[in-house]
C-alpha cells in the first residue's frame, strides 16, 4: 500500500456530528458582538476565562479518560468542537496546545503521577502549556538543538534557549525537547522531553512583537534551572521519537485549514449576493480546496483515533493547508478593490490587514515548508 492511499475517506460519526449544533448555539451567545477582526485572531486569541467556561462544558480533553477529568468521547467529537470554535473565531489560545497535544503526550508517555497532576486541570481549562522545540540557531531542524539538561542528583539542571515559543508568556508549563546526553554524530539520539514549570527561578521569557503588533511568540532562556526528577516525560533518550509522534497532532487539525477562515467569511460578505464571474470562481475554488483539505484532515483524525501515528499524512495536510491560507489574502485583494486597513475601516479591510500581516508566519509554525517537503519526499521514496 502506498502512503497516499492511507488517506481513506472517513465520515464523522453521527454521535459526534450531533454535537455540532449545541456547540454552535453556545458560541453564538458567548461571542455575540465580537468584532470580525478579533475573530480573525482565534487560535492566537488568549482568554483564560473563556477556556474555563469551555472546560466546564466538557469540551476540553474530550478524548481523555474520565479518571483524569476527560470525557472519553474520542477524536471525532473533539474535531467537531474544534471546527466550530475556529469557524466562529473563538479565542482558544489559553487551552489550545494543552488540549491538542500536550495532554495526549502526557497520557501516552507520562507516569501515573504526571497524568494525575496535569491532566485534570487541563480538562478544566485551567492549565496553559507551550511547546519548546525551535531554538535560535536551529529553526525547524530539531536535530540540531543545543539546549541541555544534565543530571544533578535526582533532578536536572537545564541551560539553553527556545525561540518562537507561542504563548510562553501566558503559560504555566512547557514541554521542551532537550539534549540529555552527547552522542557525537548521531544527531537524533540523546534527546529527551521535559515538563518545565515556567514559574521556576532561572527562566526568562521575552515576548517577540510580530507584524500585527501582537506578542504571541517568545524567546525563553534557561539559566541553571533546577528541575525535579519527575520533569522527565517518557524514557530518557527517546525524545526524538516522542516529538515526531507529537507533531502528528500539531500538523493535522482543522487549524491548518481554518486559521484564516474569518477572511473568507468577510470576503463573501463584501462580495455580496451578486458576485462577478471572477469573484464567484475564486470563492468557489477556495471552498473546494478547503473541502478537500477537510476530508484529508478528518482521515488523519481517524488514524489518530485508531492509535496510529500518521506523521506523513499530517505533514501533507499541513503543507497543503498552509499554501491555501497564505494565498487567501492575495486572492482576496485580486477580486475586490478593498484595501487592507489597520485600526479602522470596514470589517473586511481590517481582517484583510491582519491576515496579510500574519500569513508569512503560517509556513513557519509547526515546521517550515522546506522541512515538511523533505519529510514528504522521504515518505514517497524520493530521497
Amino acid at each position: 500500500m502506498s502512503l497516499v492511499s492511507k488517506f481513506v475517506h472517513t465520515e464523522l460519526p453521527p454521535d459526534a456530528e450531533a454535537l455540532r449544533q449545541e456547540v454552535r448555539t453556545w458560541l453564538a451567545t458567548e461571542l455575540a458582538g465580537m468584532p470580525q477582526v478579533l475573530r480573525a485572531q482565534s487560535w492566537m486569541g488568549f482568554d483564560a476565562e473563556f477556556s474555563r467556561r469551555l472546560g466546564a462544558k466538557g469540551w476540553i480533553g474530550m478524548a481523555l479518560p474520565r479518571k483524569y477529568g476527560g470525557h472519553e468521547m474520542g477524536f471525532f467529537h473533539r474535531y467537531v468542537v474544534v471546527e466550530e470554535l475556529l469557524a466562529a473565531g473563538a479565542p482558544v489560545c489559553a487551552h489550545w496546545i494543552a488540549d491538542r497535544q500536550s495532554a495526549q503526550l502526557v497520557l501516552r508517555y507520562g507516569t501515573e503521577a504526571q497524568r494525575e497532576k496535569h491532566l485534570p486541570p487541563i480538562c478544566r481549562g485551567e492549565s496553559s502549556w507551550c511547546i519548546g522545540m525551535s531554538e535560535p540557531d536551529s529553526g525547524s531542524d530539531l536535530a540540531s538543538i543545543k539546549t541541555q539538561a544534565r543530571r544533578d542528583g535526582d533532578g536536572w539542571v537545564l541551560n539553553g534557549r527556545k525561540l518562537w515559543t507561542t504563548n510562553a508568556h501566558n503559560c504555566h508549563y512547557m514541554i521542551a525537547l532537550v539534549r540529555t546526553s552527547d552522542t557525537g554524530a548521531e544527531r537524533h539520539k540523546g534527546m529527551s522531553q521535559l515538563i518545565i514549570d515556567l514559574s521556576l527561578p532561572g527562566i526568562e521569557i521575552r515576548p517577540i512583537r510580530d507584524l500585527s503588533g501582537g506578542e504571541h511568540f517568545n524567546e525563553v532562556t534557561f539559566d541553571d534551572v533546577k528541575l525535579p526528577a519527575d520533569a522527565l516525560i517518557g524514557a530518557e533518550g527517546d525524545g526524538w521519537e516522542q516529538v515526531i509522534a507529537e507533531l502528528a497532532y500539531e500538523r493535522s487539525g482543522p487549524e491548518r485549514i481554518l486559521s484564516s477562515v474569518a477572511l473568507l467569511n468577510t470576503l463573501i460578505d463584501a462580495v455580496g449576493p451578486s458576485p462577478t464571474a471572477a469573484q464567484a470562481q475564486a470563492i468557489g475554488r477556495l471552498v473546494g480546496r478547503i473541502s478537500a483539505l477537510r476530508a484529508m484532515s478528518i482521515a488523519v483524525a481517524g488514524q489518530l483515533a485508531a492509535g496510529e501515528s500518521p506523521v506523513w499524512e499530517a505533514t501533507c495536510v499541513k503543507d497543503l493547508g498552509v499554501g491555501l491560507e497564505q494565498e487567501l489574502p492575495e486572492i482576496a485583494q485580486l477580486v475586490t478593490d478593498i484595501e487592507p486597513r489597520v485600526g479602522g475601516g470596514a470589517a473586511h479591510a481590517q481582517v484583510l490587514a491582519y491576515i496579510t500581516q500574519m500569513a508569512p508566519s503560517f509556513s513557519l509554525r509547526g515546521g517550515t515548508r522546506e522541512i515538511l517537503r523533505g519529510i514528504l519526499a522521504r515518505g514517497l521514496g524520493l530521497r
